[in-house]
C-alpha cells in the first residue's frame, strides 16, 4: 500500500486545526480536495479516521494512532532533505525544542544565544510546556528535544543530565516569616499561596508534599509564570515557591524576601529528553550536546 505523504500532512492539519476548512486554508488546498484525500485514506485503511462533533473534527481511535505515526513519518521525510543539505554549506536545520518554564527562565536564553552564534543556519522553534506535555510532545514526534524536571518521564525516552536548580520560598518583605533564613514546607502551610498553573511539575510536587503531611495547600490564586507569581506575592496575595535562579531578577525591583526551603525535594534535577539520539538530525544532536556542555 502506497500512501501519499501529502494526504498524511492534510490529515495532521485537520486534527490540529479542528476543521477541514481551516486545514485547507493552512495548506493552500481546496477544501473539496482535502475531503477527497481523507476519504481515500479511510477507504485504504477500511476504518473511519475522523468524526464530527459540536466542537469540530476530532480523530477516532484509529485516527489518533495515524496522527502519531504521521507526525513521525513527516518529520523523518523532512529530515532527509535537511540532513543532505547539511553537507553542502555547514550545518543547517530546524530543531523543535519543548521546555518547562524553569529552564526557559533560568538557563536557555544565554545558552541558545551562544548556540545560534556558533550555528547561525540552525533555526530553533522553542515552545514552553509543562514537563508532562513536553514528554508527550517528544514521544509523539511533535518535538525533537525536551527539557523536563526529573521525576516525570517515560522509560522509552532517552534522558541526559542538564541542570540542577534549588527551590526557595518568596514572601513579601513584611511577612511573618521574614525573620527566618530557612523554613520547612510544613511551616509555610499556614499561609495562603500563589501557585503555578495545574499541570506544572512544581505545582504537582507541592500538592503531593502537602498530602504527605496530611495538610491542605491553600491556593489563593494561580498564574502561568514566575514573573506574575512574584508580582502577586509582592501585592500580598500569598507566598510562593520558585526556583532560585528564576526569581533572582525580581528581587531588584520588587519588595520581596527569599527563604531557603529546607526539603530534600527543593533540590531538583532538570533533564534533556529525546526519543532516540542517533535518529536526530545533525542540528538537533549538536543542540543536545551544546546544552549538556553548559552544565560542566
Amino acid at each position: 500500500m502506497i500512501i501519499d505523504p501529502l494526504s498524511l500532512k492534510l490529515f495532521v492539519a485537520i486534527v490540529e486545526e479542528g476543521a477541514i476548512a481551516a486545514a485547507s486554508e493552512r495548506e493552500h488546498i481546496a477544501a473539496s480536495a482535502v475531503s477527497k484525500r481523507i476519504k481515500e485514506l479511510e477507504e485504504r485503511f477500511g476504518t473511519p479516521l475522523l468524526r464530527r462533533t459540536n466542537k469540530g473534527v476530532v480523530p477516532t481511535d484509529a485516527g489518533v494512532t495515524l496522527l502519531h505515526l504521521s507526525r513521525g513519518l513527516l518529520h523523518d521525510l523532512n529530515n532527509i532533505h535537511l540532513q543532505i543539505n547539511e553537507y553542502s554549506s555547514g550545518v543547517r536545520g530546524h530543531v523543535r525544542l519543548s521546555a518547562n518554564i524553569s529552564a526557559i527562565n533560568q538557563f536557555l536564553p544565554g545558552e541558545l544565544k551562544l548556540f545560534i552564534e556558533q550555528h547561525p543556519h540552525v533555526q530553533i522553534h522553542l515552545e514552553e510546556n509543562v514537563s508532562e506535555n513536553t514528554i508527550k510532545a517528544v514521544s509523539n514526534s511533535a518535538a525533537d528535544v525536551g527539557i523536563i524536571t526529573m521525576g516525570s518521564y517515560r522509560p522509552e525516552l532517552e534522558l541526559f543530565p542538564y541542570h540542577s536548580d534549588q527551590l526557595i520560598v518568596v514572601i513579601p518583605k513584611e511577612h511573618p516569616l521574614a525573620g527566618k533564613k530557612k523554613v520547612t514546607f510544613q511551616e509555610t502551610l499556614d499561609f495562603d499561596y500563589v501557585g503555578l498553573a495545574v499541570g506544572s511539575s512544581l505545582h504537582s510536587r507541592m500538592l503531593r508534599a502537602a498530602n504527605e503531611l496530611s495538610r491542605t495547600l491553600k491556593l489563593r490564586i494561580q498564574v502561568n509564570g514566575f514573573d506574575a507569581l512574584c508580582l502577586m506575592v509582592e501585592a500580598g496575595l500569598g507566598i510562593g515557591i520558585v526556583p532560585k535562579g528564576a526569581a533572582k531578577p525580581y528581587f531588584k525591583g520588587l519588595r520581596l524576601r527569599s527563604i531557603d526551603l529546607d526539603e530534600a525535594w527543593a533540590n531538583r534535577e532538570l533533564l534533556l529528553c529525546v526519543r532516540r539520539f542517533d535518529a536526530l538530525t545533525t542540528a538537533a544532536q549538536l543542540l543536545v550536546r551544546h546544552l549538556q556542555s553548559t552544565n560542566r
